[in-house]
């Protein structure tokens, strides 16, 4: 049974699998919050040209 917890505590593979989880969900807020910032610009835009086209 000690072997088994010793051997338990060793394994990082776990860890490892979390960090991907945690680099894979950063990255996919940037992602986020730069379509976000684009569409809130492009919406100003056509805003701008529909007010120009009237």
């Amino acid at each position: 049974m000690l072997r088994l917890i010793s051997r338990f505590s060793k394994d990082e593979s776990g860890a490892t699998a979390i960090e991907y989880a945690l680099i894979a969900c950063g990255i996919s807020l940037a992602i986020i919050a730069a379509v976000q910032g684009l569409g809130t610009t492009l919406n100003g835009r056509y805003a701008d040209v529909n007010t120009s086209l009237k």
